[in-house]
């Protein structure tokens, strides 16, 4: 059985993205809050990444951020835990719990159908590398609308698609930041 073409879209990625970490070395850890260890799990369906993916710590709930990463529960009290600043202190603490990772990404986010107006399917993803300034990006994610069974009355189906696009786009992303370290390190 063929599967679906997302699939084989994040399985490109994923695949992609192991090639890139392999030519430089590099150990990923990943800290992923709305995602819940998809990230991780789509990576390793590429034979051998076991090299270079050291694991992530899945921190869905705040409690689990505070006390698994050391985010500190006053900057989530000041900026939301769907924020810039939770994202990149996720991916730093991360980092410094994996010493022998070279990068960490982060994601946290608003899937819905619950979340406040402004934040339903907004994202903050965060990366990290040893040495240079973490950056992030603010993702919107897409509850895949147009597909059958993908409505108000279906949240599940829209958390779905949103967890989804949130791996694609994360995949997408450090992609690009791992291409762009090695064209300016070469």
């Amino acid at each position: 059985m063929t599967p679906p073409q997302p699939e084989l879209e994040l399985d490109r990625l994923a695949t992609q993205l192991f090639h890139a970490l392999e030519k430089n070395g590099d150990v990923l850890v990943l800290a992923e809050s709305c995602t819940a260890g998809l990230i991780a799990a789509t990576m390793a369906r590429v034979p051998g990444m076991s090299r270079r993916l050291a694991g992530s710590f899945v921190v869905y709930q705040i409690d689990s951020k505070v006390a698994w990463l050391g985010v500190s529960s006053d900057t989530i009290q000041r900026h939301d835990v769907v924020s810039r600043e939770v994202a990149e202190s996720m991916a730093t603490q991360a980092l410094k719990r994996t010493p022998h990772a070279t990068i960490a990404m982060s994601i946290t986010g608003h899937l819905g159908p619950d979340a406040p107006a402004v934040l339903d399917g907004v994202a903050w993803l965060a990366i990290a590398r040893n040495g240079r300034k973490t950056i992030s990006a603010k993702l919107q994610l897409k509850p895949d609308s147009a597909s059958p069974g993908n409505t108000a009355e279906n949240p599940c189906r829209i958390r779905h698609a949103r967890q989804a696009d949130a791996v694609l786009q994360a995949l997408s992303r450090l992609s690009e930041e791992i291409f762009e370290f090695t064209r300016g390190h070469a």
